[in-house]
């Protein structure tokens, strides 16, 4: 083969493997926009027509838990140490409007007849530490810790590890229905 015809294969075939990379690159990026918009969208349909979720896959985007993705299992019976998905209807909806029915993922601390001790600000639910009740939320109104007593009945303590998650710690968050329960989480990661 002489060299020119060598030259010139090795040319057109370089040209059309760029062409491919590059077209490769060009549907990937377009799939990727799509798929990205997809989510955006799906996600402004629930918050705006529909706060609770449609499929089970679960996505927290709160410092609320450690876990970012999650499975849900509607309807299923939920205790002590599970993790567990609810409307919130707190009374922090009075301050904060937007939270109404908004769904919330904690893990259950107590159930119904429970004790809950408070020593200043620090909060007990059966005797074990379940956090320290802050004084202020994060743009500044003033929080109050959960009063001691016990869970009431039909209801849970739910608790967050991250020190600005709004849960039973708080009467602005309060003790959680059992009817509003939407179920149970099996975190992923």
């Amino acid at each position: 083969m002489p060299a020119d015809a060598f030259a010139f294969l090795k040319n057109a075939t370089a040209g059309v493997v760029a062409g491919a990379r590059a077209l490769w690159i060009d549907r990937l990026s377009r799939t990727g926009v799509i798929v990205v918009f997809a989510v955006l969208g799906l996600a402004a349909v629930r918050m705006l027509m529909s706060p609770t979720p449609i499929i089970p896959l679960l996505f927290n985007w709160t410092q609320s838990l450690p876990y970012h993705v999650a499975w849900l299992e509607r309807d299923a019976r939920v205790g002590r140490g599970d993790y567990v998905l609810y409307s919130f209807d707190g009374p922090a909806v009075g301050i904060y409007p937007g939270l109404q029915r908004q769904p919330f993922f904690k893990r259950v601390v107590g159930e119904a007849g429970d004790p809950v001790r408070v020593d200043g600000r620090n909060v007990y639910v059966r005797g074990e530490y379940v956090g320290f009740a802050k004084v202020r939320t994060t743009d500044g109104r003033p929080l109050s810790p959960v009063s001691a007593g016990v869970v009431p009945a039909g209801h849970l303590y739910v608790h967050g590890t991250g020190p600005d998650s709004l849960d039973s710690r708080y009467v602005e968050g309060g003790f959680v229905p059992l009817d509003a329960v939407i179920g149970k989480v099996h975190p992923w990661f």
